[in-house]
């Protein structure tokens, strides 16, 4: 699945960059023509939206799959000494004086 992932990414990516480079196009084209305003045609913007979704599509196809974070799957990882450790609760005030003297 990454191959198919990575292949709609470049394709969504090179459909982008062609419907920007259409986007100038046109738009140095109506400036040439003295005509500032008006709308981009609907191939462009249809390209650019089949863009977009190729690239969500293919970016989800190449992520890598998702890790169970629940706390039954996060204690398989850890023993019980790791998780009972409390160094916060260590008290050196006994053993200060024993050392000092």
């Amino acid at each position: 699945m990454p191959l198919v992932g990575r292949a709609f990414l470049l394709i969504a990516t090179l459909a982008l960059f062609h419907a920007a480079f259409s986007t100038y196009e046109h738009l140095s084209h109506l400036k040439a023509m003295e005509r500032p305003e008006g709308q981009l045609p609907q191939d462009i913007i249809i390209e650019a939206f089949v863009a977009l979704f190729l690239g969500i599509l293919g970016a989800s196809l190449n992520a890598p799959p998702l890790k169970e974070i629940t706390w039954a799957s996060e204690m398989n990882k850890r023993s019980i000494d790791e998780m009972e450790s409390r160094p916060g609760f260590a008290s050196y005030i006994n053993r200060g004086k024993n050392f000092l003297s």
